[in-house]
């Protein structure tokens, strides 16, 4: 289920991770060459991507669960 982007935050481990709508998080890792998102490496790259919309797993797992 897509979820729009609206903060970011670090974990613990100075991984980003992106606040969505919905209240869940999800991690934007740059890790290339597997995960390819040098956005995050900016606040300028960052704020650009505020707005954009993200599949959230657990909306979506909450989803198939309402309907077993």
């Amino acid at each position: 289920m897509q979820q729009p982007i609206t903060g970011f935050h670090q974990d613990e481990e100075g991984h980003w991770v992106a606040e969505l709508a919905c209240g869940h998080c999800r991690h934007v890792r740059h890790n290339p060459p597997w995960t390819n998102r040098p956005w995050t490496q900016t606040q300028a790259g960052r704020v650009g991507m505020l707005g954009q919309w993200v599949d959230c797993r657990l909306c979506e797992q909450q989803a198939t669960d309402a309907q077993a």
